[in-house]
């Protein structure tokens, strides 16, 4: 498409399995709509034969080829932090990096996953009880929604996680941030979910390629509101039963969208239109 605009940004996913991801195709019809041209490539490691090691080459790939940036996704999100040279205050607390500047010469981590779930939320789930909300899953963008949620105003957020080790840890750099015992690690899951008003699963099972519900639905009861960063599909088995149940539901795709308005504004400086990146994500989901 011709543009009025002569800037190109050049931009790319680093991940593993991410062929399908929607990401590309948002940016780049953002920036045609704003009379721009973003080229964004996919860098999937396992196609390449590659491993989190070749990190720090396509990082100097990056800066060598004039790219504004690149978006990280697993199992890129932590291993890519040693060979940056700055990081966002955010990144820095969640130690998880999702977007890569270069900016002067330097590569700097910032987080938009936080970001996105935060607008996502206060979009689908407005005057939500964050009185006390159970989250399965802290591994990957989980503690990037941990995050988000104790800024959104959870008042205390439990954390399960099948490797505890990793739950006490990210409840513990939360604490450090939102101040103590503002997350906590879940002893019974079952117990707390009774007592919950929310529950937020983020963990892939529910996904396509692993059907299935993060817990037994007999768990669920009205009080709950029960949201999932899933966005294949959008509709889960987890949340069609809560739906059915009576509860506020919010599936995966705001939170896909808004990651990538984020992204899309420090890759370009440019002002996005997220309602018009919502429309395309709609478009290419069938949702």
């Amino acid at each position: 498409m011709p543009t009025t605009d002569p800037r190109t940004f050049l931009t790319a996913l680093i991940g593993t399995g991410i062929a399908a991801s929607l990401t590309p195709a948002m940016h780049e019809r953002e920036a045609s709509a704003q009379g721009f041209r973003q080229v964004y490539q996919i860098i999937d490691l396992a196609a390449l034969g590659l491993a989190v090691d070749a990190l720090p080459e396509l990082l100097e790939a990056g800066r060598r080829f004039g790219f504004s940036g690149f978006n990280v996704t697993h199992p890129a999100k932590q291993a890519i932090i040693p060979f940056l040279d700055e990081l966002s205050p955010q990144a820095k607390a969640l130690n998880a990096v999702n977007t890569v500047l270069f900016r002067n010469g330097k590569s700097i981590g910032h987080n938009t996953d936080w970001s996105g779930y935060a607008e996502a939320f206060r979009r689908g789930l407005p005057d939500a009880d964050l009185t006390r909300v159970v989250q399965i899953g802290t591994g990957g963008a989980g503690g990037a929604v941990a995050y988000a949620l104790l800024t959104l105003g959870a008042q205390t957020l439990v954390l399960h996680d099948l490797d505890l080790s990793r739950a006490k840890a990210v409840a513990s750099a939360l604490c450090a941030s939102f101040g103590e015992g503002r997350a906590v690690v879940a002893a019974d899951l079952q117990a707390e979910v009774a007592k919950a008003t929310g529950l937020v699963n983020c963990t892939p099972i529910g996904m396509a390629k692993y059907p299935g519900t993060p817990l037994p639905l007999e768990w669920l009861h009205k009080g709950l509101f029960v949201s999932e960063i899933i966005y294949f599909p959008l509709q889960t088995a987890l949340l069609a039963a809560a739906a059915e149940l009576g509860c506020r539901t919010l599936n995966g795709g705001g939170m896909a969208v808004f990651q990538a308005v984020d992204a899309f504004r420090l890759f370009t400086d440019a002002e996005p239109d997220a309602e018009r990146m919502r429309a395309h994500f709609r478009e290419l989901t069938g949702a």
